[in-house]
């Protein structure tokens, strides 16, 4: 499907290729894909120790956000300085979201729009229509913290080969966050297993719809 002009300016054909590329599951091309087979990835934790926000509510966490933060066992310093992009949240009647994240992509603005799902507990999803992404065994979105108007702290699970793989995604309704909500952010990663090697911060840009696309994962 064709795309017309956007907020991004650009009349792009939209990345739906689904969650095995584009931003939805690697990040630094070639070299994330070669870090996908390496076997001493940072294990993922179970779902146990990973926070689930109480009492979440759908309607107020749709909506726009910017990606602040990025922190995962595929992602490393070498990822550092790729460009800012958004991710949108569009609830539906049956309560799963529309999600939608524009990125700029030689000199392009391409959409790459996937379904979450709600599963039984709120603020945990999974992957719409998964079969249609081989080799993509397992796809989970846990909302771990937000206050829904400031910040939220998303935390993704894939399993693909039999190789689990996971990331966290500090969302921000601004592209600028306070040092404290990024200071947390490191905290609770680190707590999950990663190092400071593991964590980068997206550059905000002039229009920061313009996400300059390195095959990230959300």
């Amino acid at each position: 499907m064709q795309l017309s002009r956007s907020m991004c300016g650009w009349s792009a054909q939209p990345g739906v290729s689904g969650p095995t590329g584009g931003p939805l599951l690697h990040m630094g091309h070639g070299r994330t894909q070669a870090r996908d087979s390496i076997p001493n990835l940072i294990p993922a934790p179970p779902l146990s120790r990973v926070p689930l926000q109480p009492n979440f509510q759908d309607d107020q966490f749709q909506g726009k956000w910017y990606v602040v933060g990025l922190a995962g066992n595929i992602i490393s310093k070498e990822d550092q300085g790729f460009k800012m992009y958004t991710t949108n949240y569009d609830l539906k009647e049956d309560r799963s979201y529309n999600v939608t994240s524009t990125l700029l992509r030689n000199q392009r603005c391409d959409y790459f729009v996937r379904t979450f799902v709600q599963t039984s507990q709120p603020g945990q999803f999974s992957l719409g229509n998964i079969e249609a992404y081989p080799p993509l065994q397992s796809y989970t979105v846990r909302v771990a913290a937000t206050d829904y108007n400031q910040f939220a702290m998303v935390f993704f699970e894939y399993v693909s080969q039999n190789q689990k793989s996971f990331k966290i995604t500090l969302y921000g309704r601004t592209k600028e966050l306070p040092p404290e909500l990024k200071e947390n952010f490191i905290r609770f990663v680190k707590s999950l297993g990663l190092t400071d090697d593991n964590i980068v911060f997206p550059v905000p840009i002039g229009n920061a719809s313009r996400g300059e696309e390195r095959g990230v994962w959300d």
